[in-house]
């Protein structure tokens, strides 16, 4: 039996994508075992699945000034060296990275034994953590055409990002039920991510009354993010996170308002569902998601309002534009060529390690 070492973690989008691509690699007869950080999301989400799971120590690499810059480098130092130690008592035949900090250590390790290791840039332009990793690639999967010239020509795949199995096999009713809702309304789904989202929640808030009108409301307003006042408001169900009802959710949901990270929205194009794309800002982030909801627009997949150009009447418009043209949106996505992600990736792999 083969084996594949899965690295990635920090947050959710550098974990779903692994978790996504397990059953395949255990179909295809992989012994799958994970390297993440001690304590990070990674950690209980791949334990729960049974998964082998390591945990090493790991630093953020920062490009502005922080105390912690004085004492990461060391983090890293150290769990490259554990993550070098793991390996070798491991010994995968390949190793198979998402990103995230904690995967700069492991992908290092896998150079220094002469390990084959694929990774996947999730956004536009790569991470600093992608870019320290990349020389170290022997393949480099993307999820959009433009971050190709980002990258070695001879290393670069467009794959686009594994999508859980289950996300698929969501059950509208279920999804109507589990909110009190039926099927008079059609549903918005608003999804802030993990940790929700102050603009798009007040945003949502404000026009609730006019939205009311029209739809039913599902908001994933992130921890924390709850307003108590708003509790028992016929037609509008708040959630600080959902995970296992999530596929019925989307299942349900006519209409997506979402941030852009690459992976959600990767998961929304895979579900054709008509969408609206709030990016976070540049001030907030490195700008990645600017990008990535801009490719979206590009391709007729999404609508976009930038963060700071928020208002009630745009995200109005918005909402209205995208429920009259729901069909033109639809056509666009089904004419993706970013599907069978999971296929192309696996395939990779077995390629990595013949």
């Amino acid at each position: 039996m083969k084996k594949i070492v899965l690295t990635g973690g920090g947050t959710a989008g550098h974990v779903t994508p692994n978790i996504a691509l397990i059953p395949e690699l255990k179909k295809a007869g992989y012994d799958v075992h994970y390297i993440g950080s001690y304590e990070g999301i990674e950690k209980k989400l791949i334990e729960r699945l049974g998964i082998p799971y390591y945990g090493i120590s790991s630093g953020k690499l920062r490009r502005y000034i922080d105390l912690k810059n004085l004492s990461d480098p060391f983090k890293v130092i150290k769990g490259l060296a554990q993550a070098r130690r793991l390996l070798g008592k491991i010994k995968p035949d390949v190793v198979f990275s998402k990103g995230g900090f904690v995967s700069v250590p492991v992908v290092l390790a896998a150079k220094s034994r002469k390990i084959p290791c694929i990774i996947h840039e999730s956004d536009m332009t790569p991470g600093l953590a992608n870019k320290i990793c990349i020389p170290c690639a022997t393949r480099v999967c993307t999820n959009f055409p433009e971050t190709m010239k980002h990258i070695p020509a001879e290393k670069a795949v467009l794959t686009g990002s594994p999508i859980r199995a289950e996300l698929f096999n969501g059950d509208k009713n279920k999804g109507l039920s589990f909110c009190g809702f039926d099927d008079s309304k059609p549903v918005i789904l608003i999804v802030g991510g993990s940790l929700g989202a102050v603009a798009v929640n007040n945003a949502v808030r404000s026009i609730l009354p006019t939205l009311l009108k029209k739809y039913q409301i599902i908001h994933l307003c992130g921890k924390g993010k709850l307003d108590n006042n708003l509790v028992g408001t016929k037609g509008y169900v708040q959630y600080e996170y959902i995970q296992d009802e999530l596929p019925d959710l989307m299942a349900a949901a006519d209409l997506i308002i979402s941030r852009a990270g690459a992976n959600a929205i990767c998961e929304i194009l895979a579900l054709r569902k008509p969408n609206i794309l709030i990016p976070l800002s540049a001030e907030a982030s490195r700008g990645d998601q600017i990008l990535n909801a801009a490719s979206f627009e590009k391709q007729g997949y999404s609508i976009v309002i930038q963060e700071n150009d928020v208002t009630d009447e745009k995200l109005l418009e918005a909402v209205n534009k995208a429920d009259t043209n729901r069909a033109d949106y639809i056509k666009a996505m089904e004419r993706s060529q970013l599907n069978n992600s999971i296929e192309k990736i696996v395939g990779l792999i077995k390629k990595a390690t013949k």
